[in-house]
């Protein structure tokens, strides 16, 4: 069964849009070592297959401050909340 995935380039802001939500900034954490940018290119690969797009602009639309989890559902779940605990 192939996996139909979603625009590269929304992706790619929707996991940037999370990660800023939650206080992360993606290009530091890979500038720090902290974030492989193979890891960064799977991140957004995830959120390409991800089923809840919806759900997570939504997500983004009603955020007003750090958010300390990502969306429920978020396939970086993971990764984003090991990238958000203290270095």
């Amino acid at each position: 069964m192939t996996q139909t995935l979603g625009d590269p380039a929304r992706h790619f802001w929707m996991t940037r849009s999370v990660a800023r939500v939650m206080g992360l900034n993606l290009s530091e954490e890979m500038h720090t070592g902290r974030l492989e940018p193979a890891q960064y290119a799977q991140m957004v690969t995830c959120c390409r297959g991800c089923a809840l797009v919806e759900a997570c602009e939504g997500w983004l639309g009603s955020q007003t401050g750090i958010a300390s989890l990502p969306p429920p559902g978020c396939r970086n779940a993971a990764l984003l909340s090991q990238l958000k605990r203290p270095h």
